[in-house]
This record gives C-alpha cells, structure tokens and sequence, in this order.
C-alpha cells in the first residue's frame, strides 16, 4: 500500500520535473536570439542562418524547419545573433553597373519631356550610376496665394533634409546620400532648379544624377496675420462730503500685437528605380515659421527606407 504511494508521488514529481523541463526549453527556444538579413530592397527578414556560400544563403524562419535559399545578390548586410555583421559587395547585384553611360562615352542626349512638360530643346548628359545611392532634390518652398518661391529656403530646406539622411545613415542601409554638391552640380549643368526640376521625369533624374533613390518635397504654405489686443485699466479714487461722494479718473490703456500664422502642406515623394515607393503629405501640428520641418522628419521616419535599430 505504501510501495503503492511513493510510486505515484515519484511518478507525479517526474511528470512535473519533465514538464518543466519542456517549458523551460520552450522559453529558450522563444527567447533565442535571431540573425538579420537585411536586402538591397531594405526588406530585414529574422531568421536562422544555416549555410552561406558567395551566391546563396539558406535560412529557416523562427519555429519552422525547412530551409529557405536567398540569391546572396539580393543581399546587402547579415547581422548574426553572435553580434557579427557581414556586408555584401554591391556589385554582385549591379552586373549592369559597368554597362552604364557615362559622362565621357555618352554625348548630349536629348531629355525626354512628356508633352505637358514647360522644358524644351533640353540637353543632358548621363552620369555614372551609383548603385543603393539616394539624392536629395532642391525643396520647393512656395507660398500658395502668391506662388512666390524663396531659393534660399528651398536650399535650406534641400540642406536640412540631406543632414537629417547623414545624420541616420544607419536607418537608412544600404542606401548611401549622395553629396549635395554633386547633386546640385549634376542638376545645374543640365539646367534643373528648385522652380523645375519637379517638371522633369524621374527617369531622366535619375540618370542625370547618377542615382537609383531620389527623394523630393515640397513645402506649400499660406500666411495669415493674428492679431490680439489687452486693455489695462488704472485711476484715483477720491471721498468728499458727508454722503461719501466717490469720483474717479479712469486711464485705460490697450496693448496690440499681431503675429504671423503659417499654414503649412508639406509633399513627401520617394522613388527607386523610376518607381514611386512612398508619397505622403502633412500639416504640421503647430503654425510656427519653422514647423514645416518637423513634418518632414515625421515623414522620413516613417518612409519604407528607414528601419529602426
């Protein structure tokens, strides 16, 4: 009877024991760190890494065991859960890269305009194609009752935006920010500012500029006047005779002030490969002279080229 007992208690703690076991190698397995691939197409897939040679990488998704191949072309970089990454040559995905015009092999070339376009007679040249790299267009600050355009904000506004993609360079792998000065020298040669270069095919942008990414905004604006006024009142009081006669001198004085209200819409466009990836637009929460800038931010944070690390 009681050979009987001690064999089931053992019985029920080895039960636990295994299933404790099991849930503490469940959490394991849940908790295990996983690698990144992160493609040219800013695509990061988590998973588990099993082989890699130079054309191919084979992986398996978390709780699953079949193996999946990846052309290691696609590839831009592989963060392992060790903490090691390793890049990829971009090469391996731009064959066509050599066979790209060039400056010197290609001579002017007529750009071509849609029939709507206000350009003309318009020539260019190609320039060498950067793969994985995004240029920033001149911004076009436009007031909307006016149409009056600034070409010292627009290059602010061109500066401000190229800083911001600097500045999270690692959000934004495996692109690369082609420098502005090359951007706006590449565009004045053919002939493009701030006032027209939203009336040029992103195409033909793109081969000007030697780029496969382009980003552009526009920042379109109206301005009303506030105004507000406080009125400040002061005076003596006096008491005379025996029924308490009260007489005053009142002074009122009034305070005017007017500010300005700017009512902002700000275009956010990415493209790749003459393809349209995002197009967002936004007003700013606030109606300050500056607040157009922290709507552009909001939208690059939230554009398909910038991952969060």
């Amino acid at each position: 009877m009681f050979c009987t007992i001690d064999f089931m208690k053992m019985k029920n703690v080895f039960i636990l024991a295994l299933l404790l076991i099991i849930s503490f190698n469940a959490e394991a397995q849940s908790a295990k760190k996983l690698d990144k691939i992160i493609k040219r197409n800013y695509e990061i897939i988590e998973c588990s890494i099993a082989k890699m040679s130079d054309k191919i990488v084979e992986y398996s998704l978390p709780g699953e065991t079949i193996q999946i191949s990846l052309d290691a072309s696609q590839i831009a970089r592989i963060d392992f859960a060790s903490g090691r990454s390793q890049t990829f040559d971009a090469a391996l995905s731009a064959p066509s890269v050599s066979s790209a015009p060039s400056v010197s092999s290609v001579s002017s070339v007529p750009l071509q305009n849609d029939s709507e376009s206000k350009i003309s007679d318009f020539k260019i040249s190609y320039a060498p194609m950067k793969i994985n790299t995004i240029a920033v267009l001149p911004v076009l600050y436009i007031n909307s009752d006016t149409q009056e355009s600034s070409e010292d904000i627009a290059k602010f506004a061109q500066n401000d935006l190229y800083s911001r993609l600097l500045d999270r360079s690692a959000n934004i792998f495996p692109l690369t920010v082609q420098d502005l000065r090359t951007t706006n020298g590449l565009l004045r040669k053919a002939g493009i500012d701030y006032k027209n270069a939203d009336e040029i095919p992103i195409e033909d942008l793109e081969k000007i500029l030697g780029v496969d990414n382009i980003v552009t905004v526009k920042v379109s604006y109206s301005i009303d006047a506030r105004t507000s006024s406080t009125t400040y009142n002061s005076g003596d009081i006096k008491v005379s005779g025996d029924h308490k006669k009260v007489s005053s001198s009142d002074i009122s004085t009034t305070d005017s002030n007017t500010e300005k209200v700017y009512d902002y819409t700000i275009y956010f466009d990415m493209y790749k490969n003459s393809t349209k990836i995002y197009s967002q637009s936004r007003k700013p929460f606030f109606s300050d002279k500056d607040s157009w800038m922290d709507s552009v931010s909001y939208l690059l944070k939230r554009s398909p080229i910038y991952v969060k690390r």
